[in-house]
């Protein structure tokens, strides 16, 4: 059965949206989702499941959640392959000096337009690197992301579409457990 990787966005940040993990995967098994794990507090959830339209299961997991917790969360998806092209597309592997906590991967619900690639591309980022890559936007913060000079707001704008960042560390975790998951069934 396949493995997905769903990534909930802004959930238990800043006291916000809260969402407990053990309440969180009772929801993905009352969606018929098999096997849910979740990681970390931030709504990172591995399941398996036979739906192949991921837009559909996107939006079914989201509308459960508010029904259930009453947060309207955007929910992002990727396959245990998508998740792995991730990983190899990585703009700053074999990089030196690059700190895996000070890189973040932003999943976004869809590909941005053209324009809207363009625009990001052309914000002034100082210390930071910005590398968009299809659905997923690379970020190193080499002075951490406690202080970002780049201006988060503005990029999420630029964008126009909705996604949500993982550290590299997170997202290799995360690919970890679904190759076990998979591994497993």
């Amino acid at each position: 059965m396949p493995v997905v990787i769903s990534l909930l966005r802004s959930v238990n940040v800043g006291g916000h949206n809260k969402i407990p993990m053990d309440a969180l995967r009772e929801l993905f098994q009352s969606l018929k989702l098999r096997n849910p794990q979740t990681y970390v507090q931030s709504g990172n959830v591995v399941f398996q499941s036979q739906e192949r339209d991921l837009a559909l299961q996107s939006r079914r997991i989201a509308q459960a959640i508010e029904r259930k917790f009453g947060h309207r969360i955007e929910v992002v998806l990727r396959t245990t392959a998508e998740l792995r092209d991730v990983i190899a597309r990585n703009p700053f592997d074999g990089r030196s000096g690059i700190e895996p906590g000070k890189l973040l991967v932003t999943f976004l619900a869809a590909e941005p337009s053209a324009a809207a690639r363009a625009k990001v591309l052309a914000i002034k980022t100082d210390a930071e690197e910005l590398h968009l890559d299809g659905r997923e936007l690379f970020t190193y913060f080499p002075n951490g992301m406690g202080r970002p000079k780049i201006s988060w707001p503005l990029v999420e704008r630029s964008l126009g579409v909705p996604g949500t960042g993982r550290n590299w560390n997170t997202v290799t975790k995360l690919l970890e457990m679904a190759e076990s998951q998979e591994a497993a069934s």
